[in-house]
C-alpha cells in the first residue's frame, strides 16, 4: 500500500513527464533509491496519450477544475519549529480554453455507449457546459489504458515486447506484436493484424451500409480504444538526442517506431509534397531541371556551410528569409527551404539559425527512411512510460494517484529535507525534482509563461490523397498576418496505432497569440471541411471531412530561469513541461543537466549490464568468464545499434 512506503530515498521525483521520467531512470540506473510519484492516474502528465474515452474523461477533469485528491488536513501539524513548508498546488492549471466540436453524425437508435462518451451535440462547445462531457465519468482503473493503482510498478502500463532488439523501425507494416494495456480487456495485435482484423462490431457494417464512407460518432465511440491521442505533438529527429539516448540506454527495446513518409507544403491554397532527399529532388515533377540543380547546389552548401564562412558572414544580421532571396533560388525553392526543410520563422530566425536547421534536417535524412523523422507507435505518451519502466527495472518505486502536500525545508540550512504526502507520511530524501505544474501560485508569482495552441482533429482522409492510405505527413502552414505564428500540422494514419481504420488523426501546434481556437481555426478551415450529410452525397469533395475537433492552450514552461521561482531550496530542481518545438532535445538536455547536478561523476543512462557478466556471490568461475565477456559487451552494443538503427543507407544531401 502507498501508506507503507519506505521513509527515506535518495531522490524523489514528482511528475511523470518525459524529463522527469528520464531523470528517474538515470538516477535509478546509477544505483540511487528513487521514489517517483504523480497525483494523476496516468503516466506522462502533459506528455500523455489517451484513448478516445480517456481524452473525454481528461477534458471533464479540467472543465470541472476539481481536485485530484483530497488534502490531508493534518499535514501542517507535522511542520516543526525549525522547519517551514512549501505547499504544492492541488490543481493543474496548465490547460486552458478547452473547446470540443463534434461534426460526425450520431445514429441514435444504436445502443452504443462507452464509459466517458460525449453526448452528441453538433458543433457544440463543451467547455461551456462541462456536464455534457461524459456525465458519468468512468473509473480510470477500469477503462483507461494509462492508469494504475497507487504504488504500483509501471511494468503493466508500459509497452511490453518480447523482442530484445534495439530501436525498431517499421516502414509500412509493423512486424512483431505489441502488447497494449487495456486492463482486463487486453489484446495484442501487430499492425498487419490490425489491418485484416475481423474483430469489429457487427453493427459497424449496418452503419456503413446505407452510405459509403460514412463514419458516425457511434463508430468513433465503439472504436475508441484504437485511438491514442497525444496531448503534445512532436516527432523524433533520427539523429536527435532522444534517439541517441534510447539506443544508448537500451530503452528503445520497450518501443517501436515508424518513419514519417512525406513532408508537405501549403502554398497558394494547395497542399503539395516537398522533395527533400536527392532521389526526391530528381524524381519531382514540380521542379524544373534548372530548379533541381539550384536546390541540390544550395543543399550541398548547407551541409558544409561552416567551412565556407565567406558565403554567409555578411548576411548574419538579416533573417534567413532575406538571405534566401540573395541566393540563386526561385521563389518556389525559397518557400520549400524556409518552411518545409529549415522549418524556421520567416521573421524571427537569422541566417545562421536557418543554415543550422537546414543542416540538421539534411544530416538526419536517410538514417531510417526518406525523411529525417520518426514517430513512436501508440503515440508520444509511450516515451515517458519507457523510461519509467527502466527506472522500475533498477528498483525505482512508482505511485500514481499519490499527491504530495508540501516540501519540508530546514530553516537553518535552507535545504529541503522531506515531503509530506496525502496520507500525512513524511518521506526523507536528499534531492527533489518537481514538475513545474506542481508549484503553487505563491512559488510561481514572478514566472512569465508562454502558451502553446493545440488542436486535435479526427478526419476521414488525408490532406493529400495518394495511392497509399498509410502516409504519415508533416506540413507547415506559415502565418499570414503580422504577429501570427506558423502552424505545424502532423497527420497520422491508422498504422501508427493512433486512430481507427478509415480515419486520420491530425495534430496542429503553434505558439499562442490568442486562444487555441482563434489561432488554429483559420488553418483548419483552409485544410478541412465539416462533415455533414450533404457533403457525404458529394463524392468529389476536395478537402478531407472533419469528424471531431478539440482545441486547448497548454502552458509552455521551458526556458524559465530557476531564479524566477520564489525561495526554492538548492536541492529542489524544476522540470519544465513540453515546449513548442518539433523535437525532444530540450527535454533530454534538461534531464542530463539536472542529473549531472545530482550525480556529477556518473554516466548519464549507460547501457544496461549484460546478464552474463553479473557476478553472483563472488563466484570465481563466473569472475573469470566475466573478464572475457566485458569486451564483447562493449562490442555487442555497437553492432546492435548499427544493424537495427544505422541502416547503411546513403545519407541524402
Amino acid at each position: 500500500m502507498a501508506d507503507n512506503l519506505p521513509s527515506e530515498f535518495d531522490v524523489i521525483v514528482i511528475g511523470t513527464g518525459l524529463p522527469e521520467s528520464i531523470i528517474a531512470a538515470a538516477c535509478s540506473r546509477s544505483g540511487l533509491r528513487v521514489l517517483h510519484v504523480d497525483s494523476r492516474n496516468y503516466y506522462g502528465g502533459n506528455w500523455a496519450s489517451f484513448s478516445f474515452s480517456g481524452i473525454l474523461s481528461w477534458l471533464k477533469e479540467y472543465q470541472e477544475n476539481s481536485d485530484i485528491v483530497n488534502e490531508s488536513p493534518t499535514w501542517q501539524e507535522q511542520i516543526l519549529e525549525n522547519e517551514e513548508a512549501i505547499a504544492l498546488s492541488r490543481k493543474d492549471k496548465t490547460i486552458q480554453h478547452v473547446e470540443v466540436f463534434c461534426y460526425a453524425s450520431q445514429d441514435l437508435h444504436e445502443d452504443v455507449e462507452e464509459a466517458g462518451a460525449l453526448q452528441k451535440n453538433h458543433a457544440s462547445v463543451i467547455s461551456g457546459n462541462p456536464t455534457e462531457a461524459a456525465h458519468s465519468a468512468y473509473q480510470p482503473s477500469e477503462d483507461e489504458s494509462l492508469c494504475t493503482v497507487s504504488c504500483e510498478m509501471p511494468t503493466e502500463q508500459t509497452p511490453s515486447s518480447d523482442q530484445e532488439t534495439a530501436l525498431e523501425i517499421n516502414d509500412v507494416e509493423v512486424t512483431g506484436e505489441k502488447e497494449k494495456r487495456y486492463d482486463d480487456k487486453t489484446h495484442a495485435k501487430s499492425a498487419s493484424e490490425e489491418e485484416t482484423s475481423e474483430n469489429v462490431p457487427i453493427a459497424e457494417d449496418t452503419v456503413l451500409q446505407p452510405k459509403k464512407n460514412r463514419i458516425t460518432y457511434s463508430q468513433i465511440i465503439k472504436e475508441g480504444r484504437r485511438f491514442n491521442i497525444d496531448l503534445v505533438s512532436k516527432l523524433l529527429y533520427s539523429r536527435g538526442l532522444l534517439i541517441d539516448l534510447l539506443i544508448k540506454s537500451n530503452v528503445s527495446r520497450y518501443a517501436e517506431f515508424k518513419n514519417i513518409t512525406r513532408i508537405l507544403a501549403f502554398r497558394e491554397g494547395r497542399v503539395e509534397q516537398v522533395p527533400c532527399s536527392r532521389a526526391d529532388v530528381f524524381n519531382s515533377k514540380q521542379l524544373t531541371m534548372v530548379e533541381k540543380r539550384m536546390l541540390m547546389k544550395f543543399l550541398t552548401f548547407c551541409m558544409e556551410y561552416e567551412k565556407h564562412p565567406d558565403e554567409y558572414k555578411a548576411y548574419e544580421e538579416i533573417t534567413f528569409s532575406e538571405y534566401l532571396k540573395t541566393q540563386k533560388l526561385t521563389p518556389n525553392l525559397q518557400y520549400f527551404v524556409l518552411h518545409s526543410i529549415a522549418m524556421t520563422s520567416e521573421t524571427a530566425s537569422n541566417t545562421v539559425d536557418g543554415l543550422k536547421a537546414t543542416k540538421n534536417f539534411l544530416h538526419c535524412l536517410g538514417r531510417y527512411g526518406n525523411t529525417p523523422f520518426l514517430f513512436p507507435l501508440y503515440g508520444q505518451g509511450e516515451l515517458p512510460q519507457c523510461f519509467c519502466r527502466m527506472c522500475a527495472v533498477f528498483g525505482g518505486i512508482y505511485c500514481l494517484r499519490h499527491s504530495v502536500q508540501c516540501l519540508v525545508v530546514d530553516k537553518e540550512s535552507r535545504k529541503c529535507k522531506a515531503i509530506i504526502d496525502q496520507f500525512g507520511q513524511r518521506i526523507i530524501s536528499k534531492h527533489f525534482l518537481v514538475e513545474d505544474s506542481y508549484f503553487s501560485e505563491n512559488t510561481c508569482s514572478h514566472v512569465q509563461y508562454r502558451q502553446i495552441s493545440r488542436s486535435v482533429l479526427i478526419t476521414d482522409r488525408s490532406v493529400l490523397k495518394t495511392d497509399s492510405d498509410q502516409q504519415i505527413s508533416i506540413l507547415t502552414v506559415p502565418g499570414e498576418e503580422p504577429g501570427t505564428f506558423a502552424v505545424r500540422v502532423i497527420e497520422l494514419c491508422p498504422s501508427t496505432m493512433t486512430c481507427m481504420k478509415g480515419t486520420y488523426l491530425v495534430h496542429l501546434t503553434c505558439t499562442s497569440s490568442k486562444t487555441a481556437r482563434e489561432d488554429l481555426e483559420p488553418v483548419v478551415q483552409k485544410l478541412f471541411t465539416p462533415y455533414t450529410e450533404t457533403e457525404i452525397e458529394n463524392e468529389e469533395v476536395e478537402k478531407p471531412r472533419l469528424l471531431w475537433a478539440l482545441y486547448f492552450n497548454m502552458r509552455d514552461s521551458s526556458d524559465i530561469s530557476r531564479n524566477s521561482y520564489n525561495d526554492l531550496p538548492s536541492n529542489v530542481y524544476v522540470c519544465s513541461g513540453p515546449d513548442c518545438g518539433l523535437g525532444n532535445d530540450n527535454a533530454v538536455k534538461q534531464a542530463e543537466r539536472l542529473f549531472q547536478l545530482i550525480c556529477p561523476n556518473e554516466d548519464f543512462c549507460p547501457p544496461p549490464p549484460n546478464p552474463e557478466d553479473i557476478i553472483i556471490d563472488g563466484d570465481s568461475l563466473q569472475s573469470e568468464t566475466s573478464e572475457f565477456s566485458v569486451i564483447p559487451e562493449a562490442n555487442s552494443e555497437t553492432p546492435k545499434e548499427s544493424t537495427s538503427l544505422g541502416n547503411p543507407e546513403e545519407t541524402s544531401q
